[in-house]
C-alpha cells in the first residue's frame, strides 16, 4: 500500500513465506527485496545471506517491528542494505528503497541511534552484544524466561548472560541496570513496561 502511489516503483510479486520469497527473487531478480524477518517456517536473517548470494542484484530491505538494535546489527551484518521500522514505513520505507537501488544504506533513526549506543557499550563497557541486549531486555523490566523466549535461548543461558553483565558493570539490582541503560540510550524514559513479577529475581 505504501507503494501504490509511487509511479516509478513497480512491485513485481508478493509472498508470505520464506521459500516462495526465495524462489520469486530468483525468477524476478528485482531490484530490491523488502523482507519482514519474523516467519515461523526459517530464518529471514538466513534469507538475507542467501539472496545476497545468489542475486547479487537485488538489495534487501528488512522492515520489523523489531526496534533492537541487536537485531537490526544481525539484519545488516548479513547484508541487508535497509532497516525500516514498521511504524514507521509510511514516511520511510520508499526512501528506504530508493536509497537501496542507489546502494546507500538506510536505517530508521530510532535504530540507528540504538546501534550506535550498542556500539558505544561494547567498546567501553566490555560488554557483548548479545550481553547488551539481555541488558536491555531486563531494564525494560521481563524476567529471565521472557528473555529466552524473546531471543531463542535457554534461560539458563540468559542467567549466565545476566551474572555476566552484572559482574562486568558492577551492578546488583535491576533499576541500576535502568540507570546504565538510560544513560547509553539503549532504551527511552518512556519504553519501559511494568516490570514483571518477581523483580530482580527474573
Amino acid at each position: 500500500m505504501a507503494l501504490e502511489s509511487e509511479r516509478d516503483l513497480a512491485v513485481v510479486a508478493e509472498v508470505d513465506d520464506l521459500l516462495t520469497a526465495r524462489r520469486r527473487v530468483q525468477e524476478h531478480a528485482p531490484d530490491v527485496l523488502v523482507l519482514d524477518l519474523r516467519h515461523p517456517n526459517g530464518s529471514g536473517i538466513e534469507l538475507i545471506g542467501r539472496v545476497r548470494a545468489e542475486v547479487p542484484g537485488t538489495e534487501v530491505v528488512v522492515e520489523s517491528m523489531e526496534d533492537s538494535p541487536v537485531f537490526a546489527r544481525a539484519a545488516l551484518d548479513a547484508g541487508a542494505i535497509g532497516y525500516v521500522l514498521k511504524d514507521s514505513a509510511d514516511g520511510e520505507l520508499v526512501l528506504a528503497i530508493r536509497r537501496a537501488v542507489r546502494g546507500q544504506q538506510y536505517v530508521s533513526p530510532r535504530v540507528a541511534a540504538g546501534l550506535e549506543a550498542l556500539r558505544r557499550s561494547a567498546a567501553e563497557d566490555g560488554l557483548s552484544e548479545r550481553e547488551i541486549e539481555v541488558a536491555r531486555l531486563i531494564a525494560l523490566g521481563h524476567t529471565c524466561a521472557e528473555i529466552a523466549a524473546l531471543l531463542h535461548l535457554s534461560r539458563r543461558t540468559v542467567e549466565t548472560h545476566r551474572a555476566r553483565v552484572h559482574d562486568k558493570l558492577g551492578v546488583a539490582k535491576r533499576w541500576e541496570l535502568v540507570q546504565y541503560a538510560l544513560a547509553r540510550h539503549l532504551i527511552g524514559p518512556d519504553s519501559m513496561r511494568r516490570p514483571a513479577r518477581g523483580g530482580d529475581n527474573g
